[in-house]
């Protein structure tokens, strides 16, 4: 099942904005619910809170459970940092990506996406160093794991998702480089949806997605979502997988074409009971599998990517210049 939102059936049905305004600053985060489903979700009384600022992107957060912290990029940066209830924001790893980026040929050169493999060791899409890489958090040994398909440098890898055999889903759009499919160090044709396996090359997935984004497997890894961040065809896409991973079909899970508000289908995190955390236009926007609307978290800036965090029952979200915080009802990873 997919859903578009047309904007004339959304607003007759009385939950859509008043208006749509040209949001030009971010403002106090707030949760707007477009169905009584979401109370099971967040409590009707739950605070979105404000916890790091001055970032010039933020993006790919992660929770590491060992240390009990939380990782975010800021890839234009090339920042990581790391924010502690007890030790706030601090730097945790500069560069993040490439070291000494040309800026005639770079346009994001730091991590983008991260996330915790099942030893826990941290994975980052290094969008600048144009690969998957390894970090072993104990000793700061950092390891590339991919870099290349059939010989050919990777365009700028932005968000993964590791599955329960290991196996990493990413996305590889040009968003990393200057002037993106038009730069001349792209050496790939398109831009992919890759999965990777250790000891392996890298397996394409999909090679028709114009601009593909953020990515997530369902709780049972039948299903894959893809977000699609072109601007003349945001959309959000969910492939049926086989016994090895590998699509057998795909359609359209989310057309946002007429969502009003800032921002396009970017990062997501599926809960272990199948609720999908998208940013989307607007913000981010919960939905049940059948594709139906719950709620959306507005900051009046996109929300590009959020993550579980603390005991799962909390989602951190990177939102343009700085991190959000929220409790919830539901613990993103146990059912």
């Amino acid at each position: 099942m997919s859903i578009a939102f047309d904007r004339r059936a959304f607003l007759a049905s009385g939950v859509a904005l008043l208006a749509a305004p040209a949001f030009a600053q971010a403002v106090a985060p707030t949760v707007r619910r477009v169905s009584p489903k979401l109370d099971r979700i967040i409590a009707p009384d739950a605070k979105v809170e404000v916890i790091a600022t001055g970032i010039k992107w933020a993006e790919g957060p992660v929770w590491v459970r060992q240390g009990g912290y939380l990782l975010f990029s800021d890839p234009p940066a090339n920042i990581m940092r790391k924010w502690s209830r007890k030790g706030g924001v601090s730097v945790f790893m500069e560069p993040s990506g490439l070291p000494n980026p040309d800026p005639k040929l770079v346009r994001e050169a730091g991590s983008n996406g991260m996330a915790m493999d099942h030893q826990g060791r941290l994975l980052i899409a290094n969008s600048g160093g144009r690969s998957l890489d390894r970090v072993d958090l104990a000793s700061a040994k950092r390891t590339v794991l991919v870099d290349r398909y059939k010989g050919k440098r990777f365009n700028s890898p932005n968000d993964m998702h590791v599955a329960k055999s290991g196996a990493i889903y990413f996305t590889d759009p040009p968003y990393g480089l200057l002037n993106g499919n038009e730069s001349p160090i792209k050496e790939l044709p398109f831009n992919g949806v890759y999965r990777w396996t250790e000891g392996g090359e890298a397996v394409l997935v999909d090679d028709s997605l114009t601009w593909p984004n953020g990515i997530a497997l369902s709780p049972d890894e039948k299903k894959l979502y893809v977000s699609v961040s072109d601007e003349k065809a945001r959309r959000i896409m969910v492939y049926d997988l086989d016994a090895k991973g590998m699509p057998t079909g795909s359609r359209v899970f989310l057309d946002a074409s007429a969502m009003p508000g800032p921002g396009n289908p970017d990062g997501m995190k599926v809960a272990a009971d199948g609720t999908l955390f998208c940013s989307s236009p607007g913000g981010m926007w919960l939905f049940t599998p059948e594709a139906e609307p719950l709620g959306v978290i507005e900051d009046g800036m996109p929300i590009a990517n959020c993550a579980f965090g603390d005991d799962g029952s909390t989602l951190y979200m990177a939102s343009s210049d700085r991190i959000l915080r929220l409790p919830l009802r539901l613990n993103g990873w146990k059912a």
